[in-house]
């Protein structure tokens, strides 16, 4: 029985790295599933401390994947129209057009955003590709939190 658990949880692990790139599927949270089965399985491997802390980790890697675009947009010179339409973009994305649509949904956002505050093209398109650069960066973030789950989960088998 516990070699099913152990697959089990290996499969969450898994699913959790393919989650870190898939932009519908909540990988990290999934991977933290995955180091939770172990640990209960093998009795309490892991301690309270860290699997607290990295619980910690994956609410704000999870947090952080939400905002990240617009605040890449911001930092880019976005105006606060461009930084909502962003984060409505990303929102609207992922629930009307998944997977791409919450690659391409802040990009939209940003671009519709800024048009609508009086922006001009190249100012828009700035604030854009800042929000496309923080896609990248949260995807980074999810993909190491991911692997270091990993990491923790099959050293420990």
């Amino acid at each position: 029985m516990e070699t099913l658990f152990i697959v089990i949880g290996a499969l969450f692990i898994i699913a959790g790295i393919m989650g870190a790139f898939l932009p519908v599927v909540p990988g990290p949270p999934l991977s933290y599933i995955g180091i939770l089965i172990l640990h209960f399985i093998k009795g309490g491997l892991f301690s309270w401390l860290f699997l607290l802390s990295w619980g910690g980790v994956v609410v704000l890697t999870v947090t952080l994947d939400s905002f990240m675009p617009a605040e890449g947009s911001r930092r880019m010179g976005g105006s606060k129209l461009g930084i909502y339409g962003a984060f409505l973009g990303g929102v609207f994305g992922l629930f009307f057009f998944p997977p791409t649509g919450l690659i391409f949904g802040p990009i939209v956002g940003a671009l519709i955003g800024e048009f609508i505050a009086g922006k001009n093209s190249d100012s828009a398109l700035k604030a854009a590709l800042g929000s496309f650069v923080g896609f990248i960066v949260a995807m980074g973030l999810k993909v190491g939190v991911a692997v270091i789950l990993a990491y923790y989960f099959f050293i420990n088998i």
